[in-house]
């Protein structure tokens, strides 16, 4: 009994020292471009916005009341990031379908990339959570400058959705710091 409960104690205590941003993507680190379907299954490539300040955020999953709030916010400023010559891509392991309806019932008017096969989430290090019988990515965010360089990470919005947006739209204000 008391072996089990030292390797269930070794397994807890290491999985809290894994940090909640696990990827090599740093600031400074040029952003790995992509291609995925938007809500309405059009390509979206990260290149097509060279020249833009991209909001690139992950989000666990469409129509939850975090996910919602957190959409509703980038698109209650999306006239300011819009005048701070900036984009916001919103990127889960839904699909296109699952990402129309939300935009539909949310009145959301910026890109939801579908992402069901996580090959970005991966490539950005965002990490992925099996949940109940579903895989759901954490909420991470990268603000990229217009020469497609990462110059900031959010690795825990969890703490703080509803003021993200806001953080975010003053780290843009600030050249990215």
């Amino acid at each position: 009994m008391m072996k089990k409960f030292v390797i269930l104690a070794a397994v807890m205590l290491g999985l809290a020292a894994v940090p909640a941003f696990a990827g090599d993507l740093q600031p400074g680190t040029a952003a790995p471009n992509f291609t995925l379907p938007s809500q309405s299954n059009t390509p979206i490539s990260l290149s097509q916005y060279h020249g833009k300040w991209v909001v690139l955020y992950f989000y666990p999953k469409d129509m939850t009341p975090g996910c919602t709030l957190e959409a509703h916010n980038f698109q209650r400023d999306l006239s300011k990031f819009t005048a701070a010559n900036a984009v916001i891509l919103g990127v889960s392991l839904d699909t296109p379908q699952s990402h129309a309806t939300f935009c539909t019932k949310e009145s959301l008017t910026f890109k939801l990339l579908a992402d069901p096969k996580h090959k970005v989430v991966d490539e950005y290090g965002v990490p992925v959570r099996q949940f109940g019988i579903m895989n759901i990515s954490m909420r991470q965010t990268f603000l990229i400058d217009p020469q497609g360089k990462i110059v900031k990470v959010w690795p825990d919005v969890d703490k703080d959705i509803k003021d993200h947006s806001t953080q975010v739209l003053a780290a843009i204000r600030d050249g990215g710091k």
